[in-house]
């Protein structure tokens, strides 16, 4: 078996088409991660966890990456990230200024998505259709723009009446746990709950994205693995979906491992 020895960090991945292609970096080479569908596999973890903002070594990994101080300090994890309405970079505040401007300050969207459900989010412009991937979202859809994080993140609270802003891992990677929703319909839907001042930023973008994630067999019913617990993982790789990989019924978050060194043979 082939062994590369790297410090874990989310997927790349790409669209092609409707299908996605994943990409795993190491320092000696760029994995193509379809390619091991059906083939053993195994992930060690090392023992040693580092700071995917400043390096350093840690004991325990905070928001999917980060050290204790780079978790408080780093504008990578301010609490926009997670709760866009609190974004205060259009009044001046942030941890960087400069960081803001080139990710907080720009055009975002609000989307409609299907992952283990309709739910509603926010991501920035650039970041199209990553997140959808990232997320695990079998169908997407742009429902409106704004010029900064703040205003989409406000347009998410208001549609969070009605829409679920979660997605629940374990359904969205069960067998047959696919939705059939009828995404324009919703947008349509969406776009009469929101006050007048808000439906000046829907879109006339109709284009549902429609996403194909590579996967054999999906888990009856997965079982979601800790490195830091179990120490290894090993089995045929059966898919990859979201940021998820497939071992029988077992499932390991690889952007939960950000920064945990392991040994990954194949």
């Amino acid at each position: 078996m082939k062994e590369h020895i790297l410090d874990l960090s989310k997927m790349r991945a790409n669209l092609n088409g409707h299908k996605v292609e994943y990409f795993l970096d190491a320092p000696d080479g760029t994995i193509r991660m379809n390619d091991l569908l059906g083939q053993e596999i195994a992930l060690r973890f090392l023992g040693e966890i580092h700071c995917k903002a400043c390096g350093a070594l840690t004991r325990k990994s905070f928001a999917q990456g980060f050290c204790y101080n780079c978790f408080l300090t780093s504008p990578e994890a301010e609490e926009c990230v997670l709760n866009p309405e609190k974004c205060k970079a259009h009044l001046g505040v942030a941890r960087d200024i400069e960081y803001s401007r080139s990710h907080c300050l720009i055009p975002h969207y609000v989307y409609l998505s299907v992952t283990s459900g309709l739910k509603v989010g926010v991501t920035r412009h650039t970041q199209i259709p990553t997140r959808w991937i990232d997320q695990g979202a079998v169908q997407a859809l742009i429902l409106a723009e704004t010029p900064n994080r703040h205003i989409a993140g406000l347009i998410e609270v208001f549609l969070k009446q009605h829409y679920s802003d979660k997605t629940q891992w374990r359904t969205m990677l069960e067998a047959n746990s696919h939705v059939d929703i009828d995404l324009l319909a919703e947008k349509s839907r969406a776009a009469s709950l929101l006050p007048a001042v808000m439906q000046r930023m829907v879109t006339n973008h109709h284009e549902v994205t429609h996403i194909e994630y590579p996967v054999l067999h999906y888990p009856e019913k997965p079982s979601n693995v800790d490195l830091q617990k179990v120490g290894s993982v090993s089995g045929v790789l059966e898919g990859i979906k979201g940021q998820y990989w497939m071992v029988g019924d077992l499932v390991v978050n690889i952007r939960r491992h950000t920064g945990f060194s392991v040994a990954f043979s194949y």
